[in-house]
C-alpha cells in the first residue's frame, strides 16, 4: 500500500488539530465582532498551527471567512429575527404581494371602454326587443315602435364595438367556422348571428305604415306586418341569452373578481337588461300605454341590486374591487339611479315628464353597472394580492379537509 503523501499527513494533522482545539473555539455572539477581536482570533490559530507554514496559512483564510459568514448571518438574522434568551425567532414579516420587475401576476384585460361599452348595448338590444314583444302582444304599438328600432340601433352599436375590438370584420365571420358549446365566445358570436336579423327585419316592418297602398310597395307593405309580428318574436327568444352571456363570458376569464362572481354576473346583467329596456318604453310611450315598462323597471332593478349586492359581499377579499375606487364609486351611482328610476315610474304614473325623467335614470344606471363590472374586474387582475390570497385559502382549506361554504364554493380552475 502506498504511504500517505505530504498532502495526505497535512490533512490527517489539520483534522487532529481542530479535534483538539474544538473545546477551545470562542463562541459566536449575536454581537458583531470587531475587526481587532477578527485579527486576534486569526493570529491565535496561526500561532497555535506552527509557523507560517502554507496549509497554515489556507487554515487561517478558512477561519477568516468563517467570521464573514457568521457575521453575515448575523446580520440577516436581524432582518429576519433574532433568538431574544435563546427562545423562540421572531416570525418572518409578511411577504409582499409583488411580482418579478414590479409586473401583476395575471396579464390584465387587454379590453378597453369599447368593450363595456358592449356590454351596455347588448343588454339594452335584449331589454328592447323584450318590451318590443310585450307591447306587440299587448296592442301597445309605441312600445312596440320603441322597442324594435332601439333594438336595431343597439345591436348595430355592438356589431361596431365588438368589430372595433377584434381589429378586422372578418375575425367576425371566421368564428362561425365552428360552434363549440363550452365556449361563451363561440356561442355569443352565434347568438348575435340569430338576433341582428330577426332585430333588423322587426324594426324594417315598422316602416310598412308609410309605404304606398298599391304596387309593388303595397304589396310588401301587407307582407311586413305578419314578418315583422314573427321576426319580433324570435328577436324576444333570443334576447334573454344575448343578455346574460356576456357575463358567462367574463366570468369564464381568469380575472380572480369576474370568475369568482361566475353565480351573479348573469343575474346582474340580465337585470340591467330589463332595466334599460324599461327606459326605452318609458322615455318613448305615453304613461297609458308604459304599464309593461313599468313592470319590467320593478323586475330588473329587483335582479340587479341583488346581484350587485351580492358580489360586493358574498366574495370576502375579491369583493373589495367592487367597492373600492372607480368601481366603487360607478357601482353606488348606479344603484341610487335605480332606485330613484323605479320610484319615478312606480309614483309618476301620469306624468309623461317623470317617466321620462325615470326612464333617463334606468338607462344611465345600466350604462354605470356595467363599467363599474368592468373596471371592477380589471383591479382585480392588476392586484398580485387578488390571486394570492384566494389560491392560499383554497389550498388550506384541501390541506385541513375543511369543506367551504356553500356559498363560497370554489369555482374550478381556469
Amino acid at each position: 500500500m502506498t504511504p500517505p503523501g505530504p498532502v495526505g499527513d497535512r490533512f490527517r494533522r489539520f483534522r487532529e488539530r481542530l479535534a483538539a482545539e474544538g473545546g477551545d473555539r470562542p463562541q459566536v455572539s449575536d454581537e458583531r465582532p470587531s475587526t481587532a477581536s477578527g485579527t486576534a482570533a486569526t493570529g491565535g490559530t496561526a500561532a497555535t498551527s506552527g509557523g507560517d507554514h502554507p496549509n497554515d496559512r489556507g487554515a487561517a483564510a478558512s477561519s477568516r471567512r468563517g467570521d464573514l459568514t457568521t457575521r453575515r448571518s448575523t446580520e440577516a438574522g436581524g432582518r429576519r429575527g433574532r433568538r431574544r434568551g435563546g427562545g423562540e425567532e421572531l416570525r418572518v414579516p409578511e411577504a409582499e404581494f409583488t411580482s418579478y420587475y414590479g409586473r401583476p401576476i395575471l396579464k390584465g384585460p387587454v379590453w378597453k371602454w369599447d368593450i363595456a361599452a358592449y356590454l351596455f348595448t347588448g343588454g339594452l338590444a335584449a331589454g328592447s326587443s323584450l318590451l318590443a314583444a310585450g307591447g306587440q302582444l299587448t296592442g301597445r304599438p309605441a312600445l312596440r315602435r320603441a322597442g324594435r328600432v332601439t333594438a336595431l340601433a343597439a345591436v348595430s352599436a355592438s356589431a361596431v364595438f365588438l368589430v372595433k375590438d377584434l381589429g378586422r370584420p372578418a375575425r367576425f365571420h371566421h368564428m362561425l367556422r365552428v360552434a363549440k358549446p363550452t365556449s361563451p365566445m363561440s356561442m355569443g358570436t352565434w347568438i348575435l348571428t340569430a338576433y341582428g336579423p330577426a332585430a333588423g327585419v322587426a324594426a324594417i316592418a315598422e316602416a310598412a305604415g308609410v309605404l304606398p297602398r298599391h304596387g309593388l310597395l303595397g304589396l310588401a307593405g301587407r307582407a311586413l306586418p305578419p314578418i315583422g309580428h314573427a321576426a319580433g318574436l324570435l328577436a324576444a327568444g333570443t334576447a334573454p341569452a344575448l343578455a346574460t352571456y356576456t357575463g358567462v363570458l367574463l366570468a369564464d376569464t381568469a380575472v380572480p373578481s369576474w370568475h369568482e362572481a361566475y353565480p351573479e354576473l348573469p343575474v346582474i346583467f340580465a337585470g340591467s337588461a330589463l332595466a334599460s329596456g324599461a327606459g326605452v318604453g318609458l322615455l318613448a310611450a305615453p304613461p297609458a300605454q308604459a304599464g309593461p315598462a313599468r313592470r319590467m323597471a320593478v323586475a330588473g332593478a329587483a335582479l340587479e341590486l341583488y346581484g350587485a349586492h351580492r358580489v360586493e359581499t358574498r366574495l370576502g377579499l375579491l369583493s373589495e374591487p367592487y367597492r373600492l375606487g372607480r368601481p366603487g364609486r360607478l357601482l353606488r351611482a348606479g344603484r341610487l339611479l335605480t332606485a330613484g328610476g323605479v320610484a319615478g315610474a312606480l309614483l309618476g304614473r301620469r306624468s309623461r315628464v317623470v317617466g321620462a325623467l325615470s326612464g333617463t335614470a334606468l338607462l344611465a344606471a345600466s350604462v354605470l353597472t356595467r363599467f363599474g363590472i368592468f373596471y371592477g374586474g380589471v383591479a382585480s387582475a392588476r392586484d398580485p394580492r387578488y390571486t394570492v390570497v384566494p389560491q392560499r385559502e383554497r389550498v388550506e382549506a384541501r390541506r385541513t379537509g375543511m369543506d367551504l361554504p356553500s356559498d363560497r364554493a370554489v369555482p374550478p380552475a381556469v
